[in-house]
């Protein structure tokens, strides 16, 4: 499956239909010129073997980036996706590290874990400072090693495993706090990405929109509707606290309760506020930097006009 929007590839995966992620965790677009310059930064970290940190509001897509990075590394191993706030205090070792038979009650056969999992492929840790300190340090040190101590095992595995973590917080105030590892965060820090929030890549919107719209039709055998000019101004102006999962929701919203042939306002269920200054400043800001000369050219007639008016 395949779109294109505005002339701009749109990132889908082949299997899309069998994985258990979200259609958001499908779909990644680079219209935005904020989002063209991470694909560049992206495009030079992926074929490194450095880690890499990611940093993004939640629902931004930092999954997605991950998946992303993986594929274009060439790593022949698997992309094993953890969440790091959702794993066992009492068992982060072992789900990580893995445990050798025995180690447990009732465990007969030894693990792998996580690490071990991605060995020769990556490793995404989701919510990275989640991870209780002890973990922290032995994760560092898994890293420097290439080898992991499997729980209750006498030696150590050879492990080959790219690290992509992602962190929705200033880890280095985290550092500062003494609730992350410093050294961690320094190794880390060798590849940084940093995915704006969707309200700050305006241009992403409508082609993210289009495309959640024509997935949603096809699952539900429902024709796909148009968007209105009214209801791409009010998807452009909304602030999207809920970044990319929330306009997934909104869209898909739209779709079950529209009954014509396009989506309308009404049908996005978002607060038609007034327009703020602060928006009113990023229109200016953005058709001063990516407008077209006659765009720009209108906007400083205007801006002329108020300004003989005061």
């Amino acid at each position: 499956m395949s779109f294109e929007a505005f002339g701009q590839p749109l990132l889908t995966f082949p299997d899309a239909e069998k994985s258990p992620l979200s259609i958001r965790a499908k779909a990644l677009v680079f219209v935005d010129p904020r989002s063209r310059q991470l694909r560049q930064a992206l495009e030079l970290l992926a074929p490194r073997s450095i880690s890499v940190l990611i940093r993004g509001e939640t629902g931004s897509g930092k999954e997605l980036l991950a998946r992303h990075i993986h594929r274009a590394s060439d790593r022949g191993g698997l992309f094993v996706s953890v969440n790091c706030g959702a794993i066992s205090p009492t068992y982060a070792d072992a789900e990580l590290f893995g445990y050798a038979a025995g180690s447990y009650s009732g465990s007969a056969s030894s693990r792998a874990g996580w690490f071990g999992s991605a060995n020769g492929g990556t490793l995404y840790l989701d919510e990275i400072g989640d991870l209780p300190l002890p973990i922290q340090i032995k994760l560092l040190a898994a890293l420097e090693n290439h080898e992991v101590t499997r729980v209750g095992a006498h030696q150590p595995s050879p492990v080959d495993v790219r690290l992509v973590a992602a962190t929705s917080i200033d880890l280095a105030q985290a550092v500062a706090a003494g609730k992350f590892h410093e050294r961690l965060y320094h190794y880390l820090s060798e590849g940084q990405l940093e995915l704006p929030a969707l309200r700050e890549r305006v241009g992403d919107i409508l082609s993210l929109s289009e495309y959640f719209l024509g997935i949603y039709s096809q699952r539900l055998d429902l024709p796909v509707p148009l968007i209105s000019e009214a209801a791409q101004h009010l998807l452009e102006q909304h602030s999207w606290p809920g970044n990319t999962r929330e306009l997934e929701n909104v869209i898909h919203f739209a779709l079950l309760v529209s009954t014509g042939d396009e989506i309308l306002p009404e049908h996005l269920n978002l607060p038609e506020a007034p327009t703020s200054l602060a928006q009113i400043e990023r229109q200016v800001a953005q058709t001063i930097k990516n407008g077209s000369a006659a765009e720009r050219s209108a906007l400083k007639h205007l801006l002329e006009s108020l300004t003989q008016t005061l």
